[in-house]
């Protein structure tokens, strides 16, 4: 199992100890240098980070909230393994949250985040072209992020924020557009749902930004089917 190393001291303030390690740790999960299963030993993060064991013990238990860590009493804490069913409940609100985030975009007309959208599917594209699935993902997270943000809804972005931090989603995202044929897939679809946003038609860019959701989430499970097909007995 995999422990967090090669990052050196992080002295910390003093204040917010906690919350600077947990906000830490959350990223190094989310963005994948902590993979599932890695194994997270308290006396290992204190000496990475600077500060005692109280404020890594107390971050862990914060994580663990999230989803993000799993305690196992006498045994560890390791970096939790979705199930495929909480991975499908997931999925399933990040289609709500984001289909009506594109639908209140969409009613607010031209503003600042349609027109970012715009330079962002350019972009999109030149990675498409270039089949650079890597560069394609950070692209597109910040498409997902401006609709989110550009609904003009704090509530919605606060309930968003939460959900992709338990997916873990740019280790998702790898996992689905490695599928054959989902870069360019995923590319038009986001075309679709930017038109639609711009045409100002709030119940089409509802519908086929949950579509788009739902197609990202059977790549991932097919990629998943493939990956236990060709795993060793």
């Amino acid at each position: 199992m995999q422990e967090p190393t090669g990052r050196g001291s992080k002295r910390l303030p003093k204040a917010s100890m906690q919350a600077q390690v947990a906000g830490e740790l959350r990223q190094m999960i989310i963005g994948g240098e902590l993979p599932p299963r890695s194994s997270l030993s308290e006396m290992a993060l204190s000496e990475t980070f600077g500060v005692s064991r109280t404020p890594i013990r107390e971050a862990l238990k914060q994580l663990q909230t999230e989803g993000l860590v799993e305690i196992r009493p006498r045994v560890g804490t390791f970096v939790a393994v979705p199930s495929h069913r909480d991975v499908a409940e997931l999925f399933q609100m990040k289609e709500l949250l984001e289909g009506a985030a594109a639908r209140l975009l969409a009613l607010r007309g031209r503003v600042a985040e349609t027109d970012r959208l715009e330079s962002v599917m350019a972009e999109a594209d030149e990675a498409t072209r270039a089949g650079d699935a890597e560069r394609y993902g950070k692209v597109v997270h910040e498409f997902h992020e401006l609709i989110v943000m550009g609904a003009d809804n704090g509530k919605l972005v606060a309930h968003y924020r939460t959900l992709m931090n338990q997916l873990a989603y740019a280790r998702l995202v790898r996992t689905a557009l490695a599928q054959p044929g989902r870069l360019s897939e995923s590319d038009h679809e986001h075309h679709q749902v930017l038109d639609l946003i711009l045409a100002k038609d709030g119940n089409g860019a509802e519908r086929m930004m949950r579509e788009h959701v739902r197609r990202s989430h059977q790549a991932l499970l097919a990629a998943w089917d493939a990956e236990e097909d060709t795993s060793p007995e």
